[in-house]
């Protein structure tokens, strides 16, 4: 399957679920002086998960264009780190909550994509007895597949905030650390984390007090990137089709080939991302400058460059 023949099917089949699909919003935000850009599928309908603005639909789903830096030091060092990506996601605004966040997104892993259920683990916070009944009970997965982590918890700072249930799969042997502790959890390239279902739940306070949201909701992230590189079998989101052309255009140019020297992958894999990066920062109209977005593009050009 294509990375574009995924980001299509996920879509149909939550507008199969009523969910009204819009098209990827700008990364540069609106009315949003908190962000520098869109860096998460759900930081554009921050208004509808806060309630000061109604949303078109309770339930939307979008794949959207994201833009992160803070990591850029590993992109190109590791298998899944990216200046851009895309995220899947499916939202609930005070509409469907736990049961049908984690049914569907089962029901699209194992039987739209044909990803194997004895090779997915599932994580839950580690006081979410809700969403442990309903993996074990409705889904029916083993309980020893269903790993309780006190991290598994979305929050920044006050505001809508809750529990989180992330779907991981496990990659095989061959791609882990060979240590005897190796789980899900490990830094190491054996479990990939490729679904995480927030359970907006609880509204926090300055003083960090948490208070149940009288309307609760659902934001989920699913990387296109990540999926896409299962899905086709590859080592690494960079030998995927929405990568790994660029990789093989800039070996032409270069003069050189790819798999043959780490230092040299490295560079290919760097040009790949930020490449994109640029392509779809300029698209949305993001010009080099010595400050704020600018500033963000041209330190990306600069390192592409070099």
């Amino acid at each position: 399957m294509t990375g574009n023949e995924l980001r299509k099917k996920f879509l149909q089949f939550f507008a199969s679920k009523n969910h009204l699909v819009l098209p990827s919003y700008s990364l540069i935000p609106e009315d949003d002086p908190t962000l520098l850009m869109i860096g998460a599928g759900m930081a554009p309908f921050k208004p509808f998960f806060t309630g000061k603005m109604k949303p078109p639909q309770p339930r939307i789903a979008t794949s959207q264009k994201c833009v992160r830096t803070g990591d850029i030091e590993n992109v190109g060092r590791t298998a899944r780190h990216h200046t851009f990506f895309e995220m899947l996601g499916n939202f609930s605004f005070g509409d469907y909550f736990k049961k049908e966040a984690i049914a569907w997104a089962w029901e699209f892993v194992t039987e739209h994509l044909g990803l194997p259920e004895d090779k997915l683990w599932i994580t839950i916070h580690t006081k979410d007895d809700e969403a442990f009944e309903i993996w074990h009970k409705d889904i029916g997965l083993p309980a020893d597949r269903i790993i309780r982590m006190e991290d598994n918890f979305w929050e920044i700072g006050p505001g809508p905030c809750g529990p989180c249930s992330e779907l991981y799969i496990d990659l095989g042997e061959d791609r882990g650390c060979g240590k005897p502790d190796c789980a899900v959890g490990c830094n190491c390239d054996r479990y990939l984390e490729i679904w995480n279902l927030v359970f907006t739940q609880f509204d926090r306070d300055e003083a960090g007090n948490y208070t149940p949201l009288a309307k609760k909701n659902i934001d989920t992230g699913a990387g296109l990137e990540r999926i896409a590189s299962v899905l086709q079998n590859k080592r690494s989101n960079f030998e995927t089709d929405l990568l790994f052309p660029i990789i093989e255009r800039t070996c032409r140019v270069a003069g050189v080939a790819y798999g043959q020297s780490e230092k040299t992958d490295v560079s290919l894999k760097v040009i790949a991302d930020h490449a994109r990066s640029l392509t779809v920062m300029i698209a949305d109209g993001i010009l080099p400058s010595n400050e704020g977005r600018g500033y963000v593009l041209r330190r990306v050009l600069r390192r592409a460059v070099r």
